[in-house]
């Protein structure tokens, strides 16, 4: 993306669903009560992570077909969506532990989610153990697409074909169904907008920089 306007909207948008979840009003519903303000934090990093991976995939089949510099994207937006499966991880693990009275419960989504992060640190120590550049393009190119496909099935599929805790898994009710004045939304679309951009600008600036420093070790 070229321009900077994307570069002030995105930091503009976190800003505001930061400050609209922690002081705007939320409905007052049993058992949820104020942790549903996880919404702003918690479920945009998901969202974003998966932007993030769906990026590196389409630079790793791109890099399959020996397009120049695809495999370094699709390097740095893995890594900036495991930054955010990160964040979406800990943000998870404080709104359990008050709702649920645990960090961490024996949960298919939990468990998939952690399954998925180590998928992709092999992926990540696949990429770096390899010195000669095509066939570590190739090599990493057909492992991220296998770490995509797997990420879909532990956290998107699996889920809900087996009893869950999370909402919208397992039968239980997703948070759309919950926001009943729709005062959320506004809020919610604004933090996934904004983190999407702020990833695509974290994973930018590191591609720039990988480039200058392999130019002066040239």
């Amino acid at each position: 993306m070229k321009g900077i306007w994307w570069k002030l909207l995105g930091p503009l948008l976190i800003l505001y669903s930061i400050s609209m979840g922690l002081y705007g009003p939320v409905p007052r519903l049993p058992i949820l009560n104020e942790t549903i303000r996880v919404l702003y934090y918690h479920v945009p990093m998901w969202f974003s992570m998966i932007a993030m991976m769906l990026a590196s995939l389409i630079f790793s089949i791109q890099a399959l077909g020996e397009k120049e510099g695809a495999d370094l994207k699709a390097f740095e937006f893995a890594r900036t969506g495991f930054l955010l499966a990160s964040l979406g991880l800990i943000t998870g693990m404080v709104w359990a532990r008050f709702t649920w009275g645990a960090f961490w419960v024996n949960d298919p989504k939990l468990n998939g989610t952690a399954v998925t992060m180590l998928i992709y640190l092999a992926y990540f120590v696949l990429r770096s153990s390899v010195e000669e550049a095509q066939k570590r393009a190739r090599l990493a190119g057909v492992y991220n697409i296998f770490a995509f496909v797997m990420m879909i099935v532990f956290i998107g599929i699996l889920p809900r074909m087996t009893d869950s805790l999370h909402p919208g898994n397992g039968g239980n009710p997703g948070f759309n169904q919950y926001d009943l004045d729709s005062n959320m939304r506004p809020i919610f679309y604004a933090a996934v907008l904004g983190w999407i951009l702020i990833g695509l600008w974290i994973s930018q600036l590191r591609i720039r920089y990988k480039k200058l420093r392999d130019a002066k070790t040239i």
